[in-house]
């Protein structure tokens, strides 16, 4: 071996002996803690990264922080939610505390509003913002229930507790009679059309109706939600033009952050049961109140039938259970000052309490943004949001005839009979009876839904200057949904299945199957050009302009078909196998809609005293007549920010006053696509077209006109925040379908119009406070509150819409609801039930016979929301209460499943029972809808209580942990005998639609929850 190359081994051998040495010597630690300017007290969770790199940590529960960083940095960067962004020198230190500066008492956060955001302290419109930290807790099967009872004048409803059900969702009230009151959701600056691409079928024969429709915000992982700020006037509204008149509610999801990578793991653990459990007669208290209606009593046998089967059964027990629902989520996201990203994968698989009832959801979301360009000017921001939600459905209908769907079985079967034979596990099927065994009907229904759903979308910016931006953001939202549906056929629900003189099948044949496959795509694409910057010393401008376009397509097709064969083949044989004459093709193709905009908006800030908001936007929609294809909608809004002014400096107690004004006008165009066109409809078996709709070149928009006054301010040095609003809109040209009879279409076909003079008011004052009470280092205690007070009117129609149709035998025909100039949207149009005639058998009166009178409304008057949050050192409560007061109810449930007439021939409820035993009632009452059933439907509901607990740092490599146990919808204070006073069964009467009904929904549910999270 040579010198010279030992020489240089020898070179290498010391090199990688060093490199340790060297790159240790090449980093350095600091450490230091956090802290606030307010109370000293630390801030945990603050984001601490060394400037220009990706190297970043998280400060623990006590505001401390130890980080590597490379020898050369100067510069620590420090943030943290709700406080402002501190540069710290560290040339030369291995120290960096650092004390955070609070945004201004919220005034500096940065809103979202349409199309870009805003200082709050810019804000003139009414807008409510839930950050998630603030989100109800829990698993939540849709987006819409973080917010429940967080925003004044947002009343959020479920439509029946099935996993992955609907909900309503109305701000400030309802505003249309036949177009959508729902308000318009948007994620990530993509509007969704408030379609569910699950399809919907109609349940067997006289069991009737269709299934709930599900919840369209279903797709999204609400763990993937950052913060949700709804538009409540027109001045937030506006820019929005022709879909912000019911409001509109902005998602804007979680976002990649500069710093080190980082994971976050949640999992947790829930387990359901029943809020509520109506009750019926057991089998003894059945016994005994046959005998005291006079009916037979001895034990049923062949030769001598009654009502009495000799034995106790809890029929709605059987078709009961206790769900368990697990959720898990990983999210990885990191970034420097060049790009982010974040990556997150969710599981959600929920139980109903109803046996054979599920829901599960998979997403898989990312986000990005990059930088390019030496200067940094050019960005693109990528976001993904894909899922698949597949439902276990129930047969439950909102229209059951007097078979009932499965609810209302379970609640009418009689508590003597025995659900099986022998007592052996075979399900009892009676042929020749109409009673229909609700867990036969359990195990032999089988309802499968998959909906599959992408929004995607990408965004180039480029920054023309410091101060001015242009931005692109094209999107498409796919989903595609797929039902099969089948009964096997051995269940009694067609006549052809029984022989009734042996009461024997008839050939076999029963049930029935259906297969369903709905398409919805949106494409969409938004230019805009923003700038923000003062444009004097004294007048800051931000302002934005843009052009819109958006095209939907939806369609879908069927097959369904009655009396099958016995098979085990798959859902594709059932229709094969079925009674040809029932086969039925079906299919639509709705017509092609497309929107395109023009918009602006202005907000000049004046000093910090005064600001003044305008803006506007031309909308141009293929959903109307060619005469009236484009709408114009403006709004002004002025602010006078008060404690600017200097006759407000001494007064300490006082602060940040703002008094707000708008006026401005949106639209509504949430009706069925092509309503002023020509349609037809394809239907029956082969398969026939017929004319369903005319053509009318003249509709146009419903228009809702709206005045906000607001005041806002801090009292107690800043302690208690304040809010308080009033608000009046008026909607006109309200969109209707009026039957156009025609010699040459005798199948009532349609033509939408604009009801000239009709028009809805709602008014109503809001008012929220939020009170930081104590603010210690080991004890901190806030309370958050909102009341809003509606009022509904309907104006200047010229005729009556009865709607809120009741179900159930002997109520054919009946309506529950009259729309009527003059009352509220969905007053109660009923015969007042006077008591009972003893004298005269035992007969209902009525006041005037036959007579209808309005008996109220099922718009709440009153809206609450309460929040509660304490934590000692590392325990922390939260308590979360909403209700509404003021609104009816119409108990379908209890006129046509619970009925003390339904003795002897099926169950009846205890409450009914004992009343109709008071008051003297007989069986031979007969049934009629009447405000006997009408129920004052106020409550007040513990939503949401959470106990959590943080374990802070655990070894080296997990950061962050907490425990926590959730308790969520654990009870309801209310006087309503029904499952819940929260409910909105759909019930519409040639298709108006109602509000404010309960029959037989699927019952809500109580649910506990353990979980753990922890980052690394």
């Amino acid at each position: 071996m040579t010198l010279k190359l030992l020489a240089q081994r020898l070179t290498v051998a010391l090199l990688f002996f060093a490199t340790p040495f060297i790159v240790s010597a090449q980093q350095k630690t600091v450490n230091g803690k956090i802290t606030s300017d307010k109370d000293g007290s630390p801030i945990s969770g603050a984001s601490v990264v060394a400037k220009g790199t990706s190297k970043g940590t998280q400060t623990t529960a006590d505001g401390s922080f130890v980080i590597e960083v490379p020898a050369a940095t100067k510069k620590l960067v420090v943030s943290s939610v709700g406080f402002g962004t501190q540069e710290v020198d560290i040339d030369g230190s291995n120290t960096a505390n650092a004390v955070l500066k609070g945004s201004n008492e919220g005034l500096t956060e940065v809103v979202v509003i349409g199309y870009g955001t805003a200082r709050k302290k810019d804000l003139t419109g009414s807008v409510g913002s839930v950050s998630s930290k603030n989100f109800n807790k829990g698993p939540v099967g849709a987006a819409d229930q973080l917010i429940q009872g967080k925003v004044a004048g947002v009343q959020v409803l479920s439509n029946g507790g099935a996993p992955g059900g609907g909900t309503t969702v109305r701000i400030r009230g309802n505003s249309s009679l036949r177009a959508g009151n729902t308000p318009l959701f948007v994620i990530d600056g993509v509007p969704l059309s408030n379609t569910n691409s699950r399809p919907d079928i109609g349940l067997t024969g006289d069991i009737g109706g269709g299934t709930p429709s599900g919840n369209p915000l279903n797709f999204i992982n609400p763990n993937d939600i950052a913060s949700m700020d709804v538009l409540k006037d027109a001045s937030a509204a506006a820019i929005y033009g022709s879909r912000g008149a019911n409001g509109v509610v902005l998602i804007t999801t979680k976002k990649g952050k500069s710093g080190a990578p980082k994971v976050d793991f949640n999992t947790s653990v829930g387990f359901s049961s029943i809020l509520k459990k109506l009750k019926v007669l057991n089998g003894d208290e059945y016994r005994t109140a046959l005998g005291q209606a006079g009916l037979p009593t001895a034990v049923s046998t062949s030769a001598t039938p009654t009502g009495n089967f000799g034995g106790n059964t809890d029929a709605l027990g059987a078709i009961l259970r206790n769900g368990v629902t697990q959720n898990y989520g990983v999210a990885i996201s990191s970034g420097n000052e060049n790009a982010n990203y974040r990556f997150s994968l969710g599981y959600l698989d929920q139980e109903g309490i109803i046996k054979k009832t599920d829901y599960k959801r998979y997403n898989a979301n990312f986000s990005s943004t990059v930088k390019m360009l030496e200067s940094k000017k050019l960005s693109m921001d990528f976001n993904v949001l894909s899922s698949q939600t597949i439902e276990n459905i129930a047969p439950i209908s909102n229209s059951a005839g007097f078979r009932g769907s499965l609810i209302g079985q379970a609640l009418q079967w009689n508590p003597t009979k025995s659900l099986f034979k022998g007592g052996t596990d075979s399900a009892l099927i009676e042929y020749g009876s109409s009673d229909i065994n609700p867990l036969a009907y359990s195990r032999a229904y089988n309802d499968i839904a998959k909906v599959t759903t992408v929004l995607a979308s990408v965004s180039p910016s480029y920054k023309i200057s410091n101060h001015l931006e242009f931005r692109t953001l094209m999107s498409l939202n796919y989903s595609v949904g797929i039902r099969k549906q089948y009964t096997t056929a051995y269940i009694n629900i067609d006549a052809l299945a029984i022989d009734n003189t042996v009461g024997q099948p008839n050939s076999g044949r029963g049930g029935d199957a259906s297969l369903s496959d709905n398409q919805l795509v949106t494409k969409q694409i938004t230019n805009t050009l923003s700038y923000n910057d003062n444009i004097s010393k004294n007048v800051s401008l931000n302002a934005v302009i843009g052009h819109e376009y958006l095209k939907t397509d939806f369609g879908g097709n069927s097959q369904s078909a009655r009396r099958l064969l016995p098979t085990s083949q798959p859902y594709y044989y059932y229709l094969s196998s079925s009674e040809p004459s029932t086969r039925q093709n079906g299919g639509f193709q709705d017509p092609t809609v497309e929107l395109q905009s023009f918009f602006g908006r202005a907000i000049f800030n004046i000093n910090d005293k005064y600001v003044i908001t305008g803006t506007a936007r031309a909308d141009g929609s293929s959903k109307f007549g060619k005469n009236n294809r484009y709408g114009f909608f403006p709004s002004i809004a002025a602010a006078w920010n008060i404690s600017r002014e200097n006759f407000m400096k001494d007064m300490k107690q006082l602060s940040n006053v703002k008094l707000r004004l708008s006026y401005g006008k949106t639209g509504n165009q949430e009706f069925p696509a092509g309503s002023s066109q020509l349609l037809y409809t394809l239907s029956g078996n082969p398969g026939n077209f017929s004319q369903s709709q005319f053509f009318n070149p003249e509709l146009k928009w419903e228009e809702t006109k709206t005045l906000n006054a607001g005041l806002d301010f801090s009292v107690l040095a800043g302690k208690l925040n304040v809010t308080v609003e009033y608000f009046k809109r008026n909607t006109t040209n309200l969109l209707f379908p009026r039957e156009a009879a025609d010699p040459v279409t005798p199948n009532s076909a349609v033509k939408w119009v604009n009801l000239p003079d009709a028009n809805v008011d709602n008014s109503g004052v809001e008012i929220s406070l939020n009170a930081n009470i104590i603010n210690k280092n080991d004890f901190t205690l806030s309370v958050g509150a909102n009341v809003t007070f509606l009022k509904n009117s309907f104006n200047d129609f010229v005729g009556e819409l009865p709607t809120g149709e009741v179900n159930g035998q002997g109520l054919s025909g009946a309506y529950a609801q009259l729309i009527k100039s003059g009352y509220p949207l969905n007053s109660f149009y009923l015969k007042k039930y006077t008591g009972i005639d003893k004298a005269g058998g035992g007969i209902s009166n009525y006041e005037g016979g036959d007579k209808k009178f309005f008996l109220g409304s099922a718009n709440p008057t009153t809206l609450l929301g309460f929040t509660l949050n304490a934590a000692y050192k590392k325990l922390s409560f939260e308590m979360n209460m909403n209700g509404a007061m003021g609104q009816y109810i119409y108990n379908n449930t209890a006129n046509a499943v619970l009925a003390y007439n339904n003795l002897g021939k099926k169950n009846i409820g205890k409450r009914e029972y004992d009343i109709a035993i008071r008051d003297g009632e007989k069986v031979v009452n007969p049934t009629s809808a009447s405000d006997r059933y009408l129920e004052k439907g106020d409550y007040l509901r513990m939503a949401n209580l959470t106990l959590s607990y943080n374990l802070g740092a655990i070894g080296k490599v997990i950061k962050s942990a907490s425990v926590f146990m959730t308790g969520q919808n654990l009870f309801v204070i209310t006087n309503f005998s029904g499952f819940d006073p929260e409910v909105n069964v759909s019930k519409p009467l040639n298709n108006i639609p109602s509000f404010g009904m309960e029959y037989t929904p699927y019952p809500s549910s109580k649910t506990f929850n353990f979980g753990f999270n922890f980052s690394l």
